[in-house]
């Protein structure tokens, strides 16, 4: 299987052969695509995944994601007190705990599954909810500041997702290795420059994160960077269907899907809240 970007899909093991040849999102076959040949003996968890699988995963992470993300954000927004001039004048110390909480609690999940290499319903489910709580609690943070910015993020990144989901259907651009190898060395300098400016930023030098022109244009090529690795996640979870994987796998294919969602929506949060800065 090929490499990718996202930690979530290295080193997974392939396709069981005793299941023959499915499908993938560009790969009809039989006349429809995503759907492989009947299955006579082969239990719920053990049949082929489809395309129908990796939707439903995708969609309850991503559902259980956004019912936790929109009630802390909410909450978030009732607790933070704001001047009558539009200033935060605190943050309790309640809506941290919930931020950083989700961060731990999302990050400590994501290890897990990423270093078993096994898919897990509730585990997902537990990720998405994490990570929602942790996406609402600094969306709520922001939309105490800039009022919309929010909902602003939610559909830029929509947008974006469904751009690239567009491209990969169409064949606009095509998943080579060497895009692949070209979209992998993008993550990891991106990765590599947050980390110096994160450095640096406790020396009170921070370039990438100021709001200013240098900032702005990191933010777009990192948005940019993320929009392609959702190309990389499209072909894993077609190489996976394609394969032959057991449905329970779509499972993991929806965590994939759902990281690189959740790193966009940061990224996008952050460069609005840019342009909202006198």
């Amino acid at each position: 299987m090929r490499s990718s970007s996202n930690p979530a899909f290295r080193n997974l093991p392939r396709g069981a052969a005793e299941y023959g040849p499915n499908v993938g999102f560009n790969q009809p076959q039989g006349g429809v695509p995503g759907y492989g040949p009947p299955q006579t003996s082969a239990g719920a968890d053990d049949r082929p995944m489809t395309v129908d699988d990796v939707v439903i995963k995708t969609a309850l992470s991503l559902g259980t994601a956004l019912v936790t993300g929109v009630l802390t954000a909410i909450w978030a927004i009732s607790q933070i007190p704001v001047s009558a001039s539009g200033k935060i004048t605190g943050i309790p110390g309640s809506v941290i705990g919930l931020l950083v909480g989700g961060m731990i609690v999302g990050l400590v999940i994501s290890l897990v599954i990423i270093f078993k290499q096994k898919p897990s319903g509730p585990l997902t489910l537990a990720y998405s909810a994490a990570e929602g709580v942790f996406l609402g609690a600094i969306s709520g943070l922001f939309e105490a500041l800039y009022p919309g910015i929010a909902i602003q993020a939610i559909i830029g990144t929509a947008g974006v997702f469904i751009a690239m989901l567009v491209v990969y259907k169409t064949g606009a651009v095509k998943v080579t290795p060497k895009l692949t190898k070209w979209i992998i060395g993008a993550v990891v300098g991106v990765a590599i420059l947050m980390l110096v400016n994160l450095i640096t930023s406790f020396f009170g030098f921070n370039p990438l994160r100021d709001g200013g022109p240098i900032a702005i244009i990191f933010s777009l090529v990192v948005i940019g960077v993320a929009a392609f690795s959702f190309l990389l996640d499209f072909d894993q979870a077609d190489r996976m269907i394609r394969e032959g994987m057991p449905s329970k796998w779509a499972w993991f294919a929806a965590f994939g899907l759902m990281t690189t969602l959740v790193w966009l929506y940061l990224e996008i949060l952050r460069l609005l809240s840019y342009f909202q800065n006198d």
